[in-house]
């Protein structure tokens, strides 16, 4: 019979945690930048200069942050698995 890890807790953080929340704080602020970049464009106001739509691209960097910090939580997993010896 295997033994199965224990599920964590609410108050667990494992690998790769710190990594989604930072890429979730990023994107939220790559989406407001976005939000605000665009606003012109249907107010008919001025647009905003061009480095304003590169803050924009932190909305795909925080996408690749929180993709990474998933990345290492799965391979964190599967190691503490196959360390149980679920692996082959």
């Amino acid at each position: 019979m295997t033994a199965t890890p224990a599920p964590r807790t609410a108050d667990e953080t494992g690998p790769g945690d710190g990594l989604v929340r930072i890429g979730a704080i990023v994107f939220i602020a790559g989406a407001l930048a976005t939000l605000i970049t665009v606003a012109p464009l249907f107010l008919g106001t001025d647009p905003f200069p061009p480095i304003a739509y590169g803050v924009c691209m932190l909305m795909g960097l925080g996408f690749a942050i929180a993709g990474a910090g998933v990345l290492r939580s799965i391979g964190a997993q599967r190691r503490l698995a196959r360390a149980a010896g679920g692996g082959s």
